[in-house]
Parts: structure tokens; sequence; C-alpha cells
């Protein structure tokens, strides 16, 4: 063999391991825009990383992911998703109705994935849940169906019922929505709805004084980041008021009365599927949205007797949790 033939081969075997190697190691960076706080989304995001370290991305190894949290100031989601779109992220992923119209406004070119987002065609935010078209895909919910569903389980619990409180939050574009579904439901069972708003836990204390001087007899609660987020919170609140509450599964667990919803941490583990898809080359708008296909009812049986309820039998078997 002539010795440059010798020193080519030679060279070829030295950098085609380092190359291969450069290719392995390709970090893909996920930017991740949260509606409230790292410690409150704590679960909902450990199923998110679970998703991907099933799917093989580690973060540290091939994943990095760029983190933005409102702190539930929704006026903050526009600016925090500009932030990602500069740092030039492969797939921007949020939840909730503020962070996909944040992320949306943005960028019409970095895919987005949602884990959970109520509604998304009244929304807008897609032309169809078949073929979504443009950068958007993910997994969209029922909210104002679910907040619906939650004041007849109230009127169920305590058939006397007759006025229940609906707190919105009126910076999150589903309230909409929600009080249009949630009046045509309230009609239909005879009870008067009233509408109580809140933008930030400071505000509860003077919203519950002014439900019970408005002579409110249940609490009504739909999906909102903030809300979700305090659910410790409105559950004393209503405990101390005496009020029957119904809500989304963190506030029963808090001392609610009854929860009527979804398993979230579920739709986000399932979120990344769509991320590992598109990260391989899948365009978003050709990935269907999802939705949830399964419904949970806990009910708080220490809540109940506190509040002096005796709760129906035929409610009771349907229960998928009971809490003693």
């Amino acid at each position: 063999m002539r010795r440059r033939d010798f020193v080519t081969l030679l060279g070829g075997t030295a950098t085609w391991p380092l190359a291969a190697r450069a290719q392995q190691t390709k970090v893909a960076r996920i930017g991740f825009l949260g509606l409230d706080s790292a410690s409150s989304h704590a679960a909902r995001l450990a199923a998110l990383r679970a998703g991907l370290r099933d799917l093989g991305w580690l973060e540290g190894a091939n994943l990095l992911i760029e983190y933005r949290w409102a702190e539930g100031n929704y006026e903050r989601l526009r600016g925090l998703a500009d932030e990602l779109v500069q740092l030039k992220v492969d797939v921007v992923v949020t939840h909730g109705t503020p962070g996909a119209l944040a992320a949306k406004s943005a960028t019409s070119t970095i895919p987005i994935v949602l884990s959970a987002v109520g509604d998304i065609l009244a929304l807008g935010l897609v032309p169809s849940l078949r073929q979504p078209g443009g950068n958007i895909t993910g997994l969209s919910i029922f909210t104002p169906e679910l907040t619906a569903k939650r004041l007849e389980l109230l009127k169920e619990a305590v058939p006397s019922l007759t006025k229940a409180a609906l707190l919105l939050n009126p910076d999150n574009p589903l309230s909409r929505l929600t009080l249009q579904e949630t009046q045509s439901t309230a009609k239909a069972l005879s009870i008067t709805l009233q509408t109580f708003e809140a933008r930030r836990p400071s505000e509860f204390g003077q919203v519950f004084a002014t439900m019970i001087a408005q002579k409110a007899a249940a609490l009504l609660l739909y999906e909102d980041s903030m809300l979700i987020t305090n659910s410790n919170a409105l559950a004393v609140l209503a405990a101390v008021n005496r009020l029957p509450s119904c809500g989304f599964p963190e506030l029963v667990r808090a001392g609610g009365l009854i929860a009527y919803g979804i398993n979230f941490p579920d739709m986000d583990y399932r979120a990344a599927a769509f991320v590992d898809k598109i990260l391989k080359g899948a365009k978003p708008g050709e990935l269907p949205i999802e939705r949830p296909t399964k419904f949970n009812i806990i009910i708080n049986l220490q809540t109940a007797r506190a509040l002096g309820i005796t709760m129906p039998p035929t409610l009771l078997i349907r229960a998928d949790e009971v809490i003693e």
C-alpha cells in the first residue's frame, strides 16, 4: 500500500467516529412555556419528562429544556414566548388557553405542542382536529362541557340547590365559552348562576365575601391554571364559608366536595409523543389533535360530612375514587 493511501485511510478511519459521535450527541432544544410555577406544575412536568425519557430523550444528554414561567401572571406570557422564539428552540411546549394563544402569537414557524388546552377549535387555534395545519398540534380538553357537568353533579349531591357561584379568571379567554355552556345547563336545572371574577389569589377573600353576601349556595370551578395552582386556598375558603364545591381533582384532594375531570399528568405524558415525532421530522400540522376519552368522578366524604351532606348512593356508585 502506498504511503499516501495509508494516510488517507488512517485519516478517514480517525475522522468517521468523530463525525458519528457529533451526530449522535446533537442536542434537541425544547422551550417550555408555563402558566404557573415550577413547583405548582411539578407533577405534570415530571410526567412530560418521563414521557420524553421513555422515548429516548434525556436531559443533559440529547435534550435541553428552556423553561419560562409566568407565575400566574398571564400578561407575561407573550414576552416569555418571544424569549423562547429568540432562542430558536426546536419545539415550544405549553398548556392552557393563555399559553397556547401567547405561543401562537409569538411564532408561526416553530412547532407548538399543546399538552392540554380547552376547546382548541372554538378558540380558533386550529381549523380542524384531524388536520390542524400550521405549526400547532397536541391535546385538547372539553373545559366548557366539563364545567357544565360539574354543575349537574352539584345538583345531584344537593337537590335543593337553586343558586351557585361560578368563579372565573377574566384573563383567561376560555372564561366566556365556559360561561355560555354552563349558563345553558344552569337554566335547564333551574339554578341561578352567579359569576365572580378573580385574577390573583389576593382577590379570593373579597370575592368569597361577596359570594356569601349574595347568598351563593355552592361553588363551581373550571380549568384555569391560576385557580388550579391555588386549590388549597380555594378549598379552605369553600369550607370556611360552608359552600359545597365541584371542580378539578386538585380541589377535591385539598378538601373540596366533588371533582369531575381528567388526569392532566397523563395528558402531559402523552404530549411527549408529539414532541418526539416532531423532533424526528414530522410536521405538526399533520399530527391530529387528541382528546381525552376518560373522565373521573372523585368525592370527598370527609367534606360531605362536615357540610352535613348525605351523598346519594347513585352518585357514590359512579365515583372512581372516594376520599374517606
